[in-house]
């Protein structure tokens, strides 16, 4: 299984949109795909049509004892191949219930372990939050995903996430590969070209050579509770996620291509 989290230390950046539309896309491949939803307000779990405040079992059920077996929380979504693990509210409690206890850090990995056999592709989407969560989030991926609004108050939360990110590797002592992602990119503002010019300049080596475009299609996929690859799989959102996910499945040849200076160029 691979497990990819998508995370940023700032609300409103596209992290649910952006797990949504890549496990959609996976999904329509043919790969088992399971969304989990670590974040309190469960905004995942909502787009799919359940109440984050009346969803039992839920995230939250694995850190209370006993444990359920993980398999019993997954919920199918309409959508062929892709599966659901919902948060609940009550995931808000989890730090100043359980946060001092030994091993709380594991608890997801532990969990997708024992689902590795039943999915392909696990992606988490996070809270902006920093606390047990989140780091429960990076410790089970392989990948870290960060979706960044190219606007820039926008840059503050991708400092936090940077920070966050080095203490939690230095604490695993393992690096943990990471792809900063510009999203509702609107080259008719002078703020948005002016911010992914900026993110050129301090995360080169990091930063995805493209960008997510605003597309009002990925709210109308939201309020159907499907990917909008499934409603719209022509659309531009649809294409530019589409490209994102063969750079982080690593089939993307043009990465360093003469195609990465034209699409630079273009948004200049």
């Amino acid at each position: 299984m691979k497990i990819w989290t998508v995370a940023n230390q700032k609300g409103g950046v596209g992290k649910t949109t952006t797990a949504v539309t890549l496990a959609g896309l996976l999904a329509d491949r043919g790969h088992a795909t399971l969304m989990v939803d670590t974040d309190p307000h469960g905004s995942l779990t909502a787009y799919f049509g359940l109440d984050p405040d009346d969803t039992q079992p839920s995230l939250y059920s694995l850190f209370r004892e006993p444990a359920p077996e993980p398999a019993a929380l997954v919920r199918a979504t309409k959508t062929e191949h892709l599966y659901l693990l919902p948060a609940s509210t009550a995931l808000a409690t989890l730090d100043r219930q359980l946060g001092s206890r030994p091993g709380m850090g594991l608890v997801i990995s532990r969990a997708l372990a024992r689902l590795a056999t039943q999915f392909e592709f696990a992606l988490l989407d996070c809270s902006p939050q920093l606390g047990i969560l989140l780091v429960n989030a990076l410790a089970a991926c392989e990948h870290l995903v960060i979706p960044v609004q190219t606007e820039f108050l926008a840059l503050k939360g991708l400092e936090r996430m940077q920070h966050t990110l080095s203490m939690i590797q230095r604490s695993s002592q393992k690096p943990l590969p990471s792809t900063i992602v510009p999203t509702l990119f609107d080259r008719r503002t002078k703020a948005s070209v002016e911010c992914l010019s900026q993110l050129r300049e301090r995360c080169a080596d990091r930063l995805w050579h493209s960008f997510i475009p605003v597309d009002t299609q990925l709210r109308d996929a939201s309020r159907v509770g499907v990917p909008l690859s499934c409603l719209a799989p022509d659309a531009r959102g649809v294409q530019a996620y589409g490209e994102l996910l063969e750079t982080l499945l690593g089939t993307d040849s043009n990465r360093h291509s003469d195609k990465t200076m034209a699409v630079a160029e273009a948004a200049r």
